[in-house]
């Protein structure tokens, strides 16, 4: 069974042939209208359950519309639609699900709730996205480095911020694709111990530097995201903020990065909080190429969780 649960329990030879499916596909489809179908559809005749628990844009939109690329269809469900572990148990949900759907991609809170989600299942299983992971969001990053400045192996890649769920993933990508990797940011929020540990099993440098701009001294990337949740409490929003503001990447901290070094931001982002607009919308910004590159980088995961 090909689940895609993250990106550290994926073999780096089917990561690397993800990335480049999605770029061939993508390039197949230059210039065409975007409701044009894939020449090839893999998930023709297929049902593509996509759960959400919590909401999204970019996830439900670029799953959604691959699927429907690839020939496939969708059927969205939100989390009062299936409350997950509120009755009926995940693993008799999963079971059952598997009996309607050939796939699941499930955007959820609880880590737990994936890997039961995927243990008793019979179908393919997504993480769309955890509170601890966001390896969907990291396989389009490296499409989006890599279309721009070539093999992302070697490169120095920046943490800015908050040592969240997509930094997490970030660092399990680091030691599969073999670029080494700074998180910057204050010491209550360094990413897990287990991330890093990992990452550096793998042979690739991890290191944590509190000041900003010594951090990003000759960084090839630059990335961040938002300094809170939308469930987050206003007194936990007031303390992020004053812990992460010496961490904004703005004009003034990118000119510390080497010259030709790229920005990204996952999105949705507060302007001029976790990054200026100055920088979202400037040179080095690869932010909306980043953000497109969701849809490709999701369809090769479904092409390989389908086809291996």
């Amino acid at each position: 069974m090909n689940h895609f649960l993250d990106i550290h329990k994926t073999d780096p030879a089917a990561l690397r042939g993800m990335i480049d499916q999605a770029r061939a596909t993508k390039n197949a489809r230059a210039g065409q209208p975007k409701a044009t179908p894939d020449a090839e559809q893999p998930l023709k005749n297929r049902m593509v359950a996509l759960i959400f628990e919590k909401p999204s844009t970019r996830t439900r939109v670029s799953f959604d519309v691959g699927v429907r690329q690839m020939g496939g269809q969708t059927m969205v469900l939100s989390g009062q639609d299936m409350q997950l572990g509120h009755g009926e148990t995940i693993a008799d949900t999963a079971r059952v699900l598997s009996r309607y759907v050939d796939m699941i991609m499930i955007r959820t809170f609880d880590e737990s709730v994936l890997l039961e989600l995927a243990e008793y299942a019979d179908v393919p299983v997504i993480n769309g996205l955890t509170d601890r992971t966001h390896p969907c969001q990291i396989m389009a990053d490296i499409l989006t480095f890599e279309e721009h400045r070539g093999p992302i192996a070697g490169k120095k890649v920046v943490w800015s911020g908050d040592g969240n769920n997509v930094c997490a993933s970030f660092l399990h990508a680091a030691g599969q694709f073999g670029f080494d990797m700074v998180f910057t940011g204050p010491q209550q929020l360094d990413p897990e111990d287990e991330f890093v540990a990992l990452a550096r099993s793998k042979g690739v440098q991890v290191s944590i530097e509190r000041d900003a701009k010594t951090a990003v001294k000759d960084a090839d990337l630059v990335v961040t995201d938002t300094w809170v949740s939308m469930h987050d409490a206003q007194s936990t929003r007031e303390r992020r903020h004053n812990q992460l503001r010496p961490y904004q990447v703005n004009e003034e901290l990118m000119r510390h990065a080497r010259p030709d070094a790229l920005f990204m931001h996952c999105l949705p982002a507060h302007r001029d909080e976790e990054a200026s607009s100055a920088v979202m919308d400037g040179p080095h910004s690869v932010i909306f190429d980043e953000a497109e590159n969701r849809l490709h980088a999701q369809k090769a995961v479904m092409r390989w969780c389908v086809e291996g």
